[in-house]
Parts: structure tokens; sequence; C-alpha cells
């Protein structure tokens, strides 16, 4: 066995937010939406030339693959860029740069005219408008949002090849305790460091310009860009009181201790977090 075991994400052109519900909301079920988007001002206006011409002089924060291991670094950015410069690199240049959670809602709310509030759900966030950017090659590794809500991600630009796992599977991937992350990689699985792993079942798709997957509260998730591009996220928070405030609990007890242990003794932190996550994995065989 060389790859996980992973099922194709369903696609459909429409749903009615009764079938939705029913089918994909409450039982926790990835979907891609192919036409969710297609009235979107954005799948049109949102070119690379269109960012530099508007906001080309607006500093962000960018991020590399140091943002999840431990050290420095740690769920941090590397540097600060213009808009213009961090496009030009993961454009033009074979660096591996990506850009998380930029909230339009907060820095360019101009943007949201450029894009439509499904009519799914009635309790879509207007304030955590989340844009993600990436470089062609560049890897999100697997992990789940800390918040717990669902996410509607859709691909402005290039392609994302995404695998998928619910929560359920938490152990299989050897979750770290105090954290939403893994450190396995499931598109190159190694079985002999991780043998649980070969349990494991998901999903995986490719998401391509103007098609939106839905991922449920919780779900794992692993991005590879395809293309260098970036997609826009709507958040809907989850229905379930206790998932709210679990993403609460994540937000304002759980990361910030974790990012202070990583400060004070990144290393030690790191091993005792993969020995919870190795034992947790061994009892699954018991």
């Amino acid at each position: 066995m060389t790859t996980l075991h992973t099922d194709p994400v369903p696609g459909v052109d429409a749903l009615s937010k009764e079938a939705f519900e029913r089918d994909f909301l409450t039982p926790l079920r990835p979907v891609v939406f192919r036409s969710l988007a297609s009235s979107w001002p954005a799948l049109y206006k949102w070119t690379p030339q269109y960012f530099i011409d508007n906001y080309g002089e607006r500093q962000v924060r960018v991020y590399d693959a140091s943002f999840a291991r431990p050290g420095q670094h740690y769920m941090s950015n590397i540097e600060v860029l213009t808009l213009r410069e961090f496009l030009h690199a993961i454009l033009d240049t074979s660096r591996d740069l990506r850009m998380f959670l930029y909230n339009i809602a907060r820095e360019l709310p101009a943007l949201l005219r450029d894009i439509r509030f499904p009519d799914l759900a009635a309790h879509f966030s207007r304030r955590f408008v989340f844009m993600f950017f990436g470089s062609r090659g560049s890897v999100t590794p697997i992990h789940y949002d800390i918040d717990l809500s669902h996410v509607f991600y859709t691909s402005v630009l290039g392609r994302r090849r995404i695998t998928l796992f619910p929560q359920t599977q938490s152990a299989h991937l050897y979750r770290h305790p105090l954290t939403v992350r893994s450190y396995v990689d499931v598109e190159r699985p190694d079985f002999s460091r991780f043998p649980a792993l070969a349990d494991a079942s998901g999903y995986a798709v490719t998401v391509n310009p103007g098609e939106t997957l839905f991922m449920p509260s919780g779900y794992w998730h692993q991005v590879s860009y395809e293309d260098a591009g970036y997609g826009v996220s709507l958040r809907l928070p989850s229905e379930r009181l206790a998932r709210r405030l679990q993403g609460f609990y994540n937000l304002a007890v759980v990361s910030p201790v974790d990012r202070l242990l990583n400060k004070l003794s990144s290393g030690a932190w790191f091993q005792f977090k993969q020995r919870a996550a190795d034992s947790r994995a061994t009892r699954l065989g018991r």
C-alpha cells in the first residue's frame, strides 16, 4: 500500500437549501458546487493585475513552510511584502510563499461587492471573509480550522488539490495535542513511521477556478497548489453550540498555550506532542 484510501468528493451544479442541509450539512459530508459562484464579479475582476493596480502597495504578511515547524517562525509570518511584491514572487519566481487568512472584510472591504453569500444558510460570517494565496507547488500541511466553522472555499485563480478527512480520523492522522495540526503528509504517506495512517479514510478533490468546495466543521484538509493562485473562503458558524464553544476555547486558550510552550522550549514541546500522538495512534490497534 502506497497511498491512502480516499473517495471522490461528489459534485453538483446546484442544491436547494433543504437538500444541502439533509445530504451534506447535517451529516457533515463535503461537496463541490460547480456553479455556486458563477455570478461573482470576482471571477473575472480579480486578476493579478487588478490587485496590483488597486492594492499593489498594501503591505501583507507572508508565510512559508516554516509556519508549521517548531521554532522561531512557528505560527508566524516570515516577512512583510507589498502585495505587488508578493504576487510577483508567487507568479513569476520559484519561491515557496503563501498568505493565510487575509481578512478582506477588514483589510479590503470594497472586495465584498464582488462576491455573493449563498442562500444555503442564513448566518454566514460577514466579519471574517478570508483569502488564501500560494505559489505553484506549495503545500498547506494537513490541519482543521481552529474555530470549527463550516467553510465554503472558492478558487478564483488556479487549481487546488485538496485531501480531506472527517475529524473522527484524528487519531489515525496523528493529531498533535493542543493543536489542530498533524505532521503526516497524506499525499506521500510514510506508513512505516505512521502505521495507523493506513487505516485512515477520507476524500480527495481538485477544485478548479470558479468551483466551491464545502468543507464541514472540523474537517482535516491538506491543500496543494497545482497552480499559483488564490481563493476566498466564506465561513458558516456551526449550528451546534458545543462546537462553537469548542472553537472559542481553541482560539482563546488552546492556541495561546501551544504558542507559549513552543516559545519556551520548541524542541521539547514538539517531541512531547509527537509522543502523545504516537501513543494515541498505537492504542487504535489494541
